[in-house]
């Protein structure tokens, strides 16, 4: 019977599934930063997530309150993020993510 490989072990070697998840992650990473650095300090404290897909800007915020608030930015954060990251994103959509348990 053949030894099962640890975490750290199918991390490293990944397969091709496991190498575009971490790319994806990373991406969503990057679009995070430049969606909380567009932001407030208050405001960018609620983001969760973020991405861009398609030309659509999914950002994920920690509660209800907190997407409405996001909502009167999303022109703003549109161009912004768009400029910053040279990508054009035609439309911002918020989300309400429920917290990590």
């Amino acid at each position: 019977m053949q030894k099962p490989k640890s975490i750290n072990e199918l991390f490293r070697g990944g397969g091709k599934r496991l190498r575009a998840l971490k790319v994806q992650t990373q991406e969503r990473s990057v679009v995070r930063e430049h969606v909380c650095a567009a932001l407030p300090p208050k405001l960018s404290e609620a983001v969760k997530s973020a991405g861009i897909e398609h030309g659509r800007l999914t950002i994920g915020v920690a509660g209800a309150s907190w997407a409405a608030r996001l909502r009167y930015a999303t022109e703003a954060l549109r161009l912004q993020v768009g400029s910053s990251m040279g990508v054009e994103i035609q439309s911002v959509r918020i989300k309400v993510v429920p917290p990590r348990a």
